[in-house]
């Protein structure tokens, strides 16, 4: 065997390893991520912190709090604004909420995988407009204790409400410093928690599940799963919107139908 091919086996089983104790330490299991995708972006993570392997990288970050928020930072891609797609979230505010509205209950509504926040407060927002946000239930979760602290602070760069419209944004942001702060209305009235969504159990009766930009980076058979346990999740007639290059093929093997573009209910 060549010496490359022996360089290539090493780094393999040293990546290998390094899943394995993630998993058997975070219960993050990251082989349910795309492989290729991932290993890169975690190489480049490691070489920038000085670590030639992954076990002496893994080491490290078990010793320092902030080496592993940064490992999951990068593993949990947490970009995101405000209002992403705003034709999406238009569609939500004017079809698919007075859609839901009409059972006339108590709307339960989850954004899942919320990173920093601002999915959440965009349909806070959108809900508090249309004066039901006080009867409503939002619940927020992501894996990531990091980007769960920035979602709860509401402090947010200017750049992010790009596509807020301004009167909206007036509302709901005052200047604080360089940043922009998100109003305490909106804070209150959703509830952030942490979770994994590969390997935690789901709370049920959800009216509405918003989950996008995330499933693109997990393995088919992971998608699959999640899209049973989200279907499971949502009551009969429940929405679940994904993100735009998210489209759910064959919705019906989840017992979904397709709706409008990138909205999925419930049958």
């Amino acid at each position: 065997m060549s010496d490359r091919n022996v360089a290539a086996l090493t780094a393999d089983s040293d990546y290998i390893g390094f899943i394995h104790h993630v998993k058997q330490s975070t219960g993050i299991d990251l082989a349910q991520y795309k492989e290729a995708q991932m290993k890169r972006r975690l190489t480049t993570l490691r070489v920038k912190n000085g670590y030639d392997t992954f076990s002496d990288f893994f080491a490290a970050m078990m010793k320092d709090k902030e080496l592993f928020y940064e490992f999951l930072d990068r593993m949990t891609i947490n970009v995101s604004e405000f209002w992403r797609n705003p034709n999406r979230w238009e569609v939500l505010r004017d079809i698919i909420l007075p859609d839901l509205q009409q059972s006339g209950r108590r709307l339960k509504l989850w954004s899942a995988a919320c990173s920093t926040g601002e999915e959440p407060y965009t349909l806070a927002m959108i809900l508090s407009d249309k004066n039901v946000l006080g009867q409503t239930g939002i619940l927020a979760t992501d894996i990531d204790d990091g980007a769960l602290s920035k979602a709860k602070q509401g402090l947010y760069l200017e750049r992010s409400l790009k596509d807020v419209p301004k009167d909206v944004a007036a509302r709901y942001f005052k200047p604080e410093g360089h940043l922009l702060k998100v109003s305490d209305t909106l804070k209150k009235n959703i509830d952030f928690r942490k979770q994994n969504l590969l390997l935690d159990k789901f709370d049920e009766g959800f009216d509405l599940i918003i989950c996008r930009n995330v499933m693109i980076y997990f393995t088919e058979e992971a998608k699959n799963k999640l899209y049973h346990k989200f279907s499971a999740s949502l009551r009969p007639g429940g929405y679940l919107f994904v993100g735009s290059t998210e489209q759910i093929f064959t919705p019906a093997q989840y017992g979904f139908e397709s709706t409008e573009t990138f909205f999925y209910r419930k049958k």
